[in-house]
């Protein structure tokens, strides 16, 4: 178990890049599906990449492809990010949210890219939240699925 946990504590820090996937094994890492419609799920996104995040500015989207393109400055390390986040319908009709992450120099980033992707989720859940206040009240609809 020790052996398991230094291993993928190793790996975390050792990678340039951070991407989401349902299955991924860190909860951070696994997108978001909301039942909210897209066109807010796209604005919050958009607004966040946008400066709506400390260190984060958007470069370019595309809102047919649901690609939105950024940099992300790191808090501490200072090191830029290419950021992609892309919005698209699921099976079921409900909005899915992923994200990509890549240092641009270097081998390896500490941590930093999943980090970058950890505060926009996070930041976008708020946003959602308080979206899905307005439609329905009391209701959480954001799942990490």
């Amino acid at each position: 178990m020790t052996r398991e946990i230094i291993r993928k504590a190793w790996l975390g820090l050792t990678r340039n890049v951070a991407f989401t996937a349902p299955a991924a094994e860190d909860d951070r890492l696994r997108g978001r599906t909301y039942a909210i419609p897209f066109e807010d799920v796209w604005q919050a996104s958009l607004r966040l990449v946008d400066g709506g995040l400390k260190g984060w500015s958007l470069q370019d989207y595309d809102d047919r492809e649901g690609i939105i393109r950024g940099t992300a400055r790191g808090r501490l390390a200072r090191f830029t990010s290419s950021v992609t986040i892309r919005i698209s319908l699921d099976v079921n009709a409900q909005t899915r949210v992923d994200g990509l992450s890549a240092s641009r120099v270097g081998r390896m980033d500490l941590g930093a890219n999943t980090r970058q992707l950890h505060r926009f989720f996070r930041a976008l859940d708020t946003a959602m939240d308080e979206a899905g206040s307005r439609r329905r009240p009391g209701v959480r609809q954001a799942s990490g699925a």
